[in-house]
């Protein structure tokens, strides 16, 4: 009963058709819509959550895959890597020295040989310079991994490919590739099998920067590594080997070596050293004399020390210019006997000393700077540290560390010390610039880098002098015949002829030549050092001191570079005659 009564009193009654019918219709299909309505978002903001959480899942499965080392491997060898693992190496112009390029090698999985015997007589068919009994065994045994051949040519792969044998394949490495062939060798070194540098800047990069810390970090290979730009300039280059390859055979020389210098920054402009090798070869290396005698070699260097002597004595006051020197009798010191190869046996103003590269007057002269002077003036030169550059073939000058009178005199004329030609070029370049001793370097230098390490060791006024004596010697002595050739550079240098040891004794039958130079002597920018090792004359009737073979050398190289270096060929009007000069 109860219950009716609430039903009948929670249901109106209502005739159908009437007005209060359609007033509750109207509010219930009013709730049926909100109801919907509210259905509808919720599902929409479900839909969204659901979608937004599926693209995420999409993009962290993406991320995983990227963050995945897909390269194919076996027994944690990499095939098909792609990315260089050393950078290009570049001259100061852009021009490509060193790169890397991809090559196949050839490796073969044991394991999975069917016919140990067939597949090595086949792979042998292709590539007959392989030991067989080697190859054979090679492909024996049960490993997953062993090399056949390494740095192979497209052709030879496609040849093997062609073979059809199960259980061999290949993988794509990186070899080292020099476009200049030999050109450049003592400066880029080498690099061994495994792209490690072993020689030359190679070896240099491994050591230092960028590359060195990416192999620390195990990157090297998955990292594009800047080319690395040098201080060469490869047309120079050329030039200056190309010169001490004519040498070889011109003079029938065992050996030729040259440098060029800028003075005003230190940056090597060229560098070489023959009989040299190809660095894509690195074997050829270990050829006999295959060493660069610029840095890692010491010779006397004969008379292109006496300027290095007259710089030491003007700088210290011990002489001027104007004054002369007794230079009339030999020097004697025991049983020794020091006397002049074209002697004039007269007094001898200074410029006189140096244009008739007289030994006697280098030694008065040396004898009135003294010898602790002279010595401690070597010492600031820098001939007592080991030669610093980015190469790893170097050695030290051998100077003694104390002179006595007898020492000093030898030494003031290049005998009785042995010197690298790289620490020559250095000093000669500080006789020229100002007096600026640089440290020269074969990387290319910014705009304001320029001078890196700076050391004066000469006044600009004593700087001043050695330019006037290196350009009368152009004029008037050893160094016509260059001057001659490269007429219109105005270029200054001293000649050099050192005798031989050999079997503890001075050889009178094998020389090794030196020319010093700068040019333009105007407005000094570039020195250069050329030898040549056991020259013979060109021809009958010519001579195989240094004027006629360093010298001539320096002259053409010279002529043939200056135009790429900008320097305009002209008559140097204002040559001044030595009795100006104080």
């Amino acid at each position: 009963m109860s219950e009716q009564m609430q039903s009948t009193r929670y249901q109106p009654s209502v005739a159908p058709g009437s007005k209060l019918c359609s007033q509750h219709r109207v509010i219930h299909l009013s709730g049926g819509r909100k109801r919907n309505r509210d259905t509808t978002t919720r599902r929409a903001k479900w839909a969204f959550w659901l979608v937004s959480m599926g693209f995420l899942l999409v993009a962290a499965r993406l991320v995983w895959f990227g963050s995945l080392d897909t390269t194919r491997s076996i027994d944690g060898r990499v095939l098909n890597s792609t990315l260089a693992s050393r950078p290009t190496i570049v001259d100061r112009n852009g021009v490509a020295m060193a790169l890397d390029i991809r090559v196949p090698s050839l490796f073969a999985e044991p394991r999975n040989i069917v016919d140990v015997a067939e597949a090595a007589s086949a792979i042998h068919s292709v590539l007959p310079q392989l030991d067989l009994d080697r190859l054979h065994s090679r492909l024996s045994g049960n490993s997953g991994f062993a090399w056949i051949a390494r740095e192979l040519t497209p052709n030879i792969q496609s040849d093997i490919m062609r073979l059809g044998i199960p259980g061999i394949d290949f993988l794509s490495e990186t070899k080292r590739f020099y476009p200049g062939f030999s050109q450049a060798s003592h400066i880029l070194g080498a690099v061994d099998i495994d792209n490690r540098g072993i020689a030359g800047i190679e070896h240099y990069l491994d050591k230092n920067g960028d590359l060195a810390l990416l192999h620390q970090l195990g990157l090297a290979h998955d990292t594009a590594l800047k080319p690395v730009r040098l201080s060469i300039d490869m047309r120079v280059q050329h030039v200056l080997h190309s010169e001490l390859r004519d040498a070889l055979t011109r003079y029938q020389a065992a050996a030729a070596a040259g440098s060029i210098i800028d003075v005003q920054t230190g940056e090597l402009l060229a560098l070489a050293s023959l009989p040299d090798f190809d660095p894509n070869d690195p074997t050829t290396m270990l050829k006999d004399g295959r060493f660069n005698r610029m840095t890692a070699a010491k010779f006397e260097p004969a008379s292109i020390f006496k300027p290095i002597t007259i710089a030491g004595a003007l700088d210290a006051g011990a002489i001027r210019l104007t004054d002369k020197v007794d230079a009339s009798t030999p020097v004697r010191f025991g049983r020794h006997t020091i006397s002049d190869y074209y002697g004039k046996y007269r007094h001898l103003s200074i410029p006189e000393v140096f244009t008739y590269s007289s030994n006697i007057g280098t030694v008065r002269i040396a004898e009135k700077m003294g010898a602790d002077a002279f010595r401690q003036f070597l010492s600031r030169m820098g001939f007592d540290d080991m030669p610093r550059i980015e190469l790893p073939e170097v050695t030290a000058s051998v100077v003694p560390k104390k002179l006595s009178s007898v020492a000093a005199a030898t030494v003031s004329f290049g005998h009785g010390l042995s010197v690298t030609p790289i620490q020559m070029l250095s000093a000669t370049a500080a006789l020229v610039n100002g007096g600026h001793l640089l440290t020269p370097t074969l990387l290319r230098l910014a705009e304001d880098d320029g001078q890196q390490t700076v050391r004066r060791v000469i006044s600009g006024t004593t700087s001043e002098q050695m330019r006037y004596l290196l350009r009368l010697n152009a004029l008037e002595g050893s160094a016509r015949r260059a001057d001659k050739l490269a007429d219109g550079y105005r270029v200054g240098g001293k000649t050099g002829t050192a005798e031989k040891v050999v079997g503890g004794r001075y050889s009178n039958e094998k020389v090794t030549t030196f020319f010093s130079s700068a040019f333009p002597l105007d407005a000094p920018r570039y020195a250069m050092i050329v030898m040549v090792d056991e020259p013979r004359p060109e021809r009958p009737g010519t001579g195989r001191t240094a004027a006629y073979n360093a010298g001539d050398m320096t002259g053409r190289i010279i002529a043939r570079i200056g135009p790429m270096l900008g320097i305009i060929p002209t008559k140097w009007e204002n040559d001044p005659p030595s009795e100006s000069v104080e």
